[in-house]
């Protein structure tokens, strides 16, 4: 991976908000089938919900915290428009958090109205996150990438998203982004990480990333094939 001091390359964002918005639907739609999950997919998509809203918050304290203010300095002009992001996250967290309080009840409990509820707190959700996230990436990025180089992009990158985290994390995250990604995003992707760590993450995580998403989605886990004899 390397960085320049050429325009800041911002696709990355618009990847991560196609993940989030993929997976809130396959969650919607899951919970919504019938028959409804029930036993270890039902613990296994409350769980996966709540790392998402935890996922959420994490990227949204990235921007406020570390790619906002960065890009203030670099572009006043830009103010009005990073307020009014602000403005969206304040009306976003409580939602996220309704979230993740009906995932935790969703998770633990075996009847259907936690499941009703956590529904409606995704319903709330989207209602208010897919219109932030299509705007971010229509308008912000724009603005990000005329204001702010690949340098300065990639360190506010490390800081808050990479640094924190562990590898197991990370290459969590990694096949999450890549799970039904195009060949384009795909090399966005990969490359965000240098030569190493990336054969780590893309060789050394698959198998339990396929396992979770089958947990998640599949009323059942497909379990190892033996080999014929």
């Amino acid at each position: 991976m390397t960085t320049q001091d050429t325009p800041a390359d911002t696709r990355i964002m618009g990847i991560v908000h196609a993940a989030l918005q993929r997976d809130l639907r396959r969650a919607r739609d899951v919970l919504g089938a019938a028959p409804p999950p029930e036993g270890g997919q039902r613990r296994a998509l409350g769980a996966h919900v709540q790392w998402l809203m935890q996922f959420l918050h994490g990227h949204h304290t990235g921007e406020d915290d570390g790619l906002w203010p960065l890009v203030r300095d670099r572009n006043p002009a830009a103010g009005p428009l990073l307020d009014s992001l602000e403005a969206d996250h304040a009306r976003i967290a409580p939602a996220a958090e309704a979230v993740t309080a009906a995932a935790r009840e969703y998770a633990t409990t075996t009847t259907d109205g936690p499941r009703a509820a956590l529904l409606a707190a995704l319903d709330r959700l989207v209602e208010v996150l897919v219109p932030h996230l299509d705007r971010e990436v229509a308008e912000a990025m724009p603005v990000v990438a005329a204001s702010i180089t690949d340098r300065e992009w990639d360190a506010v990158e490390q800081e808050y998203n990479v640094k924190p985290k562990s590898m197991r994390e990370l290459g969590f995250e990694g096949h999450w982004l890549l799970d039904g990604i195009d060949p384009e995003g795909y090399d966005v992707v990969v490359h965000t990480v240098p030569a190493v760590p990336r054969f780590v993450l893309l060789h050394g995580f698959a198998r339990s990333y396929r396992r979770h998403s089958a947990a998640c989605w599949s009323p059942v886990v497909p379990q190892p094939r033996t080999a014929v004899r």
